[in-house]
């Protein structure tokens, strides 16, 4: 299948410097792009942490309590869609930078450059936590009681990435977050995925938050954690209703955003793959991510 022209959390430095019609060549079958772990600031931020829920509509979640207090403390992006349904396409979208093919939840194997080959490119360190994930590069559609599911993991559908033994490594089980965090190795790239309990798919908008409070509090308190040079960006990847728009609900938390601030901006998971490659000079995917528009008006570290 092709695809087209698609927090240490804290304490450390996370950032996007804008390239114009820059564009990323796939590399050759087999080939690593990795280089050096030293850490890469950025213009806006040198770590990201994204956390993706699952299938609620920005209404409800907008008015729930506990994302109201993420909100107050944070920037709301009040027109950020997702890209389609079902749910797989907008994690594909959101690494790759196009849908192209993929509009189900079947599992499926992608060929082409992502994410990963442009951070690797620049030096920027990754890891993707998924919960439940059993490791050893597990390319299966379900573990531990079916509570992962690969569809939520778009890692382990780029052939780039599930071929390469030392990148597909850096696909683990969620459990490694804390000790990451412990021992001031986090990466500068993180994506988290709660499993489907915790992200609200199975369960609730209400669980999904109670469980959202208890695994981002306790790390948004700690100076390891959230820092001057820290984004976290909450977001869900579809919505429930299937409303017009596809609206759900993001929000940006760390010094690139003030508190109480809400940006009406047209943005969908293509800008959340663009900011990242803005921030650190990456260049494009060559695909939707391209023409998409990064979030906007975010403080530089510098």
């Amino acid at each position: 299948m092709q695809i087209r022209t698609l927090f240490h959390l804290a304490a450390a430095t996370f950032g996007l410097i804008a390239t114009a019609n820059a564009t990323y060549a796939a590399p050759p079958a087999g080939a690593s792009t990795a280089t050096s772990i030293k850490q890469q600031p950025g213009k806006y931020f040198s770590h990201v942490l994204v956390i993706m829920l699952e299938n609620k509509d920005f209404i409800d979640v907008a008015k729930q309590p506990y994302f109201e207090s993420l909100g107050a403390r944070g920037r709301v992006l009040t027109q950020y869609s997702g890209l389609t349904h079902p749910s797989q396409p907008n994690y594909i979208g959101a690494i790759f930078g196009s849908l192209d093919g993929v509009n189900m939840n079947y599992d499926v194997n992608i060929p082409g450059a992502n994410i990963v080959d442009l951070l690797e490119d620049k030096g920027i360190t990754w890891k993707a936590y998924m919960e439940k994930y059993p490791g050893n590069c597990f390319a299966g559609s379900h573990a531990s009681k079916k509570l992962y599911r690969r569809k939520h993991n778009p890692f382990i559908s780029a052939d780039t990435i599930r071929n390469d033994p030392a990148r597909c490594a850096k696909i683990v089980n969620a459990d490694e977050i804390d000790d990451d965090i412990q021992a001031g190795q986090l990466p500068q790239f993180s994506f988290y995925t709660p499993d489907m309990d915790n992200d609200g798919h199975d369960t609730s908008l209400k669980y999904a938050a109670k469980w959202l409070s208890g695994f981002l509090e306790p790390k948004l308190k700690s100076p390891e954690i959230l820092g001057k040079d820290s984004l976290v960006i909450v977001t869900f990847d579809e919505d429930d209703s299937k409303l017009a728009g596809n609206l759900v609900w993001t929000g940006l938390l760390g010094r690139a955003v003030g508190a109480e601030e809400t940006d009406t901006t047209p943005y969908n998971h293509y800008s959340l793959l663009r900011t990242i490659e803005d921030n650190w000079d990456l260049g494009t995917l060559g695909r939707d991510d391209e023409h998409a528009q990064a979030f906007r008006n975010l403080r530089t570290l510098r």
